[in-house]
């Protein structure tokens, strides 16, 4: 202990298990303020009893944003969550939502107020044996971290997967930590058929759990298309917007006409949400392509509505940008063009997918409204320039080949 008490603040904080100590790649502030919505979503429509753990992950990415009272305030909600549905429970639900306070009153530099948090860790530390004075990795620990990877994106499946493998590990009846180990391994796309079987037993303990729903309907579209469409027609009662729109994408481009009514709903339950809106411009862009003289006209407004909305919900939005920019091009060349340059001007500032989509998208400007071939070919070329493998770099090097061959 008098070891332990000696240790500099900063080295107690970084034994820590909690948001602050998780590397959960968030990639930039656009990403960080995507999540921090999907997380209030989250928290309002949960079928679990792990409202707190969002709460938590939502206190850490506003301290990313810098709104530390904000955060405070996240953390104290989740407290009051952890009482209500953990009241047995609460210590050690509460360890790492104490990890998360001390890390950011340390940013406040309210050390004494970090001591006091770090006290009571290392108390509920010891009342459990463990071996750290700051750290217990225990179930609730290990699913708090499973949540928060998925919270973050699906790309930290095989990640959350061990983390709700270690859970179930010792709690291994806890339904909760059953379901966070079906939607990462859904997340993976690996062991699909163990995942199809869990996420049937989860709908059938829970008849309202939309969320598992749409993640089986997916599963079996290809195999049991019938069975897959009557799990989406009852998904379509949920009042979850994520979930409506994760509805919408099971029928992917080839029934925009399909996914539209999904997503005019989860609009109508949250106007907020700019990606529902992006969704919504890119099923017009897809009846746009096949549309006859006569309708093109009202899709062509619809389309270009749904993505002034999206930019106007969330103006960083370089992705709903560029697609406004196609949709205004269709009509007004010089509208296009301004966007691009807009974008063009702050490329700098932009992250890696982000300056690939932008030179993408203003080459094929330059190369095929302006014609302008030295020009186009400058363009894919810096975008190529840029050594990250996203979606428009197989294309940019489609189109250097293009222009190389004109």
């Amino acid at each position: 202990p008098s070891l332990c008490s000696s240790l500099p603040l900063k080295e107690k904080l970084q034994a820590l298990q909690c948001h602050f100590t998780w590397d959960f790649e968030i990639r930039d502030k656009v990403d960080a303020a995507h999540i921090l919505h999907t997380v209030a979503l989250r928290v309002a429509h949960t079928p679990y009893p792990n409202q707190a753990v969002f709460l938590a992950m939502k206190a850490y990415l506003c301290h990313l944003q810098g709104r530390y009272e904000d955060a405070l305030q996240s953390l104290r909600e989740a407290e009051e969550f952890l009482h209500r549905d953990h009241p047995g429970n609460v210590p050690r639900q509460a360890l790492v939502i104490y990890g998360n306070y001390a890390w950011i009153y340390y940013h406040l530099a309210h050390y004494d107020v970090v001591e006091r948090y770090l006290d009571q860790v290392s108390q509920i530390c010891r009342s459990l044996n463990s071996r750290s004075p700051y750290a217990a990795l225990i179930p609730e620990v290990h699913a708090h971290k499973g949540w928060s990877l998925l919270a973050t994106g699906f790309r930290h499946g095989q990640q959350a997967t061990e983390c709700f493998q270690r859970a179930l590990a010792e709690d291994e009846a806890n339904g909760e930590y059953l379901a966070g180990s079906v939607i990462a391994a859904y997340a993976l796309w690996t062991h699909l058929k163990e995942a199809k079987e869990k996420l049937g037993d989860i709908i059938q303990k829970q008849p309202h759990n939309y969320e598992a729903k749409v993640y089986l309907a997916q599963l079996i579209k290809k195999g049991d298309r019938g069975q897959a469409e009557a799990l989406l027609e009852d998904v379509q009662n949920s009042r979850d917007p994520e979930v409506l729109r994760y509805a919408a994408k099971f029928f992917q481009a080839e029934f925009p006409d399909k996914r539209i009514p999904i997503l005019q709903r989860a609009i109508s339950l949250d106007p907020t949400y700019h990606l529902l809106y992006y969704d919504l411009g890119v099923c017009y862009k897809q009846q746009l392509a096949v549309a006859n003289m006569g309708r093109r006209e009202e899709i062509l407004a619809a389309g270009t509505e749904a993505f002034k909305m999206a930019v106007q919900k969330d103006p960083p939005s370089v992705f709903a940008k560029l697609a406004l920019a196609e949709m205004l091009g269709e009509k007004t060349p010089g509208y296009q063009e301004e966007i691009y340059l807009n974008l063009m001007s702050e490329v700098s500032t932009l992250s890696k997918r982000c300056q690939q989509a932008v030179y993408l998208h203003w080459g094929d400007f330059l190369l095929y409204k302006r014609e302008s071939l030295p020009e186009a070919a400058e363009m894919y070329k810096a975008g190529f320039a840029i050594p990250d493998k996203y979606l428009e770099r197989p294309q940019l090097r489609s189109r250097l080949q293009e222009v190389a061959e004109k």
